[in-house]
């Protein structure tokens, strides 16, 4: 971050970065996508940063990507369709609506999706 440490050891280092009002925080992220209207890159086991320097956040990623083709990399968002006819709502999740509701699985689907997928307001809806 800084050019010429010098062996500027790291408690000292985080000394300095809290006086300058900067906050890092190290994320847990399985997977990161960054789409572009070309190609998508993913990053499997990406080291993953965030850094707040006086409420302005900037996030650090540390990896090497996968160029695939645009929108084709999985995750909750983005235009890929799935094999369920694009919706992202999980199977096991709609069985248990159609079950517990009394009803077709394609009224659970419509039922999740309208309600973002919270299982307890599809029942709801359904009775």
């Amino acid at each position: 971050m800084f050019g010429g440490g010098g062996g500027l050891n790291p408690r000292k280092m985080e000394q300095m970065m809290q006086q300058m009002g900067i906050d890092a925080e190290d994320i847990d992220a399985e997977e990161v996508i960054i789409r572009t209207d070309e190609y998508d890159l993913v990053f499997n086991d990406a080291e993953v940063t965030k850094i707040d320097a006086r409420g302005q956040e900037t996030y650090q990623i540390i990896g090497s990507p996968e160029q695939v083709e645009s929108g084709s990399a999985g995750g909750a968002g983005g235009d890929a369709d799935a094999d369920d006819g694009g919706s992202s709502i999980p199977d096991d999740d709609v069985e248990i609506v159609a079950m517990r509701a009394d009803v077709s699985e394609d009224e659970a689907r419509t039922a999740l999706e309208d309600n973002a997928g919270d299982l307890a307001a599809a029942v709801e809806d359904l009775e």
